[in-house]
């Protein structure tokens, strides 16, 4: 289950982003996972839930956007979405393509609540 060092990985650098954030706390976490990333989002939520207990990350959430898969066609330039494994453009049948989108495993917006202001 590679999900769970990824999640570690994701608290490591959420983490360090959040160190010199003292008197708050991290309410989300957002990433973007690539569907070409075999990543099951599931394992991965599951993995950050059990292995956050503890840490000042306790409480917070993760939530995952699923980045579908593009590719550009390299002989029209048109870009589409693929569903499969058939890297092929939907325009012109080509199978000189480029990957575009679908590798994504990214932590792109850290959420948090500043305790000074709540009363």
């Amino acid at each position: 289950m590679h999900e769970l060092g990824i999640a570690q990985n994701i608290i490591e650098i959420v983490q360090d982003q959040t160190k010199n954030y003292s008197n708050r706390k991290i309410k989300n976490v957002f990433v973007k996972v690539g569907k070409l990333t075999n990543v099951l989002n599931d394992s991965l939520v599951f993995g950050y839930d059990a292995l956050i207990m503890g840490t000042n990350l306790e409480g917070s959430k993760l939530s995952i956007e699923t980045v579908p898969a593009k590719i550009r066609c390299e002989s029209c330039g048109s870009e589409s979405v693929i569903d499969g494994l058939t890297f092929c453009c939907d325009q012109c049948k080509s199978t000189s393509v480029k990957l575009v989108n679908g590798m994504e495993l990214t932590v792109f917006e850290i959420e948090i609540e500043d305790l000074s202001e709540v009363t």
